[in-house]
């Protein structure tokens, strides 16, 4: 009798557990996976210790490690993100290895008591978007950290309305992918249209592209201060975006205007454009009819385009506002294997060719550089500076921040945390509103320690970091600065007067 009472406690116990798991609305995983969910707390506990023996290294994992996910998650938890006992990263001995330059005089950090203390660590860009050129719509950023493109379709509608929420509450940009606007862009959060080749949201039935459309929308969604063209991504540079039948359902399918349960294929190329010259019509076709600053993303594969992009933009009265520059190690979405791994360059080598092209026809100034792939952390950040970057955007580090836990099951539709799924009983374990509070946390502590990291350079904005500021370690007690690796001339990645004005005025350092 005993033994059944016993029994009959320990089911009863369960299920409330079980019950408690499904109804709350603190951690994902519990909602989805009751009860066996705490199991990935409890091996997360111990992580550490089975760690030393049997599993992988804290810097080993790919594509980001555990020190990483841990810094985002601590930072978007606002825990303690800090790390003990030292570095455990081979410096000496590491190819390729990132060092700060910190000045022997640093700045000081804003303090709480200032008058014009800031608490959210807002770091307005240091150029206007749409400036040089005069657009209606021109205007500066008030975020050098800024959201980059996933889509809805590829996120999951909760995920999306919490990126959009969380930018909201961070103060940036969140750039809505491929996939179009949708009801999950509209929770205070402002956006940049991306317009890929499938042009959704101002297509015509056709598939081309449709400028009254286009037009429409932005009457409806007066939240978009940007349209970036999208002409390729790193995770597939040349294959087009692609959706999995598996995550096309109904609303998406209505959002995009494709069929229900098939696979959503980009073209890999523009209908409306072929070459450079076609693309800055387009690109002033849209600025003039819209007022807004129009911009570029590309991952980097031959430079013949680049070099014909920029000779034209300096000989003739056409240039896009900005350039976002995506590396191949990026790649929030579906990709095949072969893609993912082996087409367009990494960041960090794209970035510099593209840049230089730029800066040696006299134009780095008058084009705002955006810089994707990994760079959510304030060291990758930095360097994304010190190249030529104005702002930055995170993609897989924001899904961390809002639950990811690095499943790697984008592609299948069966994203256990809800995130990069259109599930609804996984899509349900994932709240808006508190995960929005963590995105925003996330950016908050990504600028506060580029800032930090900034001022112990003795600069007072990221903006002003430059090659000088950072060198790269070679594995065998030597090293190299940006300049020496990337043929970059002193110049390159200095903010024009303007801007340096601008910039002091914005830190108050004037």
């Amino acid at each position: 009798m005993e033994t059944w009472s016993f029994a009959g406690v320990v089911v009863l116990l369960l299920v409330a557990v079980a019950i408690y798991d499904v109804c709350q609305r603190k951690h994902a995983i519990l909602r989805n996976f009751p009860i066996i969910g705490h199991f990935r707390y409890l091996l997360e506990l111990v992580g550490p210790e089975l760690r030393q023996y049997i599993v992988t290294g804290n810097d080993e994992e790919r594509p980001f490690s555990r020190d990483q996910r841990r810094w985002v998650y601590a930072s978007a938890k606002k825990q303690n993100n800090y790390f003990g006992f030292g570095s455990d990263n081979e410096m000496e001995h590491t190819d390729n290895y990132l060092i700060v330059k910190h000045s022997a005089f640093p700045l000081q950090m804003p303090h709480p008591e200032d008058d014009n203390y800031d608490p959210n660590y807002s770091i307005p860009c240091a150029k206007v978007l749409g400036g040089d050129r005069q657009r209606k719509n021109a205007f500066r950023p008030a975020s050098v950290v800024n959201t980059s493109a996933m889509s809805f379709g590829s996120l999951s509608g909760a995920a999306v309305e919490a990126i959009n929420g969380g930018c909201a509450l961070a103060g940036c940009l969140q750039n809505t992918g491929e996939g179009g606007i949708s009801p999950h862009h509209q929770h205070g959060g402002e956006l940049i249209w991306q317009i890929g080749t499938g042009y959704f949201g101002c297509r015509n039935s056709d598939g081309s592209f449709s400028l009254e459309k286009l037009k429409e929308n932005l009457q409806r969604y007066p939240q978009v201060r940007a349209i970036e063209i999208k002409l390729s991504q790193g995770a597939k540079a040349g294959v087009g975006g692609i959706v999995p039948a598996a995550k096309v359902t109904k609303e998406i399918s209505e959002i995009r205007g494709i069929p229900v349960g098939k696979d959503c294929i980009s073209p890999p190329f523009h209908s409306s454009f072929d070459n450079p010259d076609g693309l800055l019509d387009f690109v002033e076709l849209i600025a003039e009819q819209t007022g807004l600053p129009v911009g570029i993303k590309s991952a980097v594969g031959e430079l013949d385009f680049w070099t014909e992009l920029t000779g034209l933009m300096s000989s003739t009265n056409r240039g896009v506002d900005f350039v976002t520059i995506d590396g191949g190690e990026g790649g929030s979405g579906a990709a095949p294997l072969a893609f993912s791994d082996h087409v367009s360059m990494p960041f960090k080598i794209g970035f510099a060719k593209v840049y230089r092209e730029f800066a040696e026809h006299g134009l780095h100034e008058k084009v705002v550089f955006v810089g994707a792939a990994k760079l959510g952390f304030p060291e990758s950040g930095l360097f994304a500076f010190a190249l030529g970057c104005d702002m930055i955007a995170v993609a897989r580090e924001a899904m961390l921040a809002i639950g990811c836990i690095q499943a790697q099951r984008c592609h299948t539709g069966h994203c256990p945390t809800g995130v990069a799924t259109q599930n609804r009983w996984l899509v349900r374990g994932l709240d808006p509103k508190s995960k929005a509070a963590r995105l925003a946390n996330y950016i908050v502590m990504l600028r506060k320690e580029l800032l930090m990291l900034s001022r112990s350079c003795g600069v007072p904005h990221p903006g002003l970091i430059t090659s000088k500021h950072i060198e790269i370690l070679d594995g065998r007690f030597g090293s190299s600065t940006i300049t020496d690796i990337f043929g970059y001339q002193e110049s390159y990645g200095l903010p024009g007067a303007d801007d340096l004005v601008a910039v002091e005025e914005l830190m108050g350092t004037t």
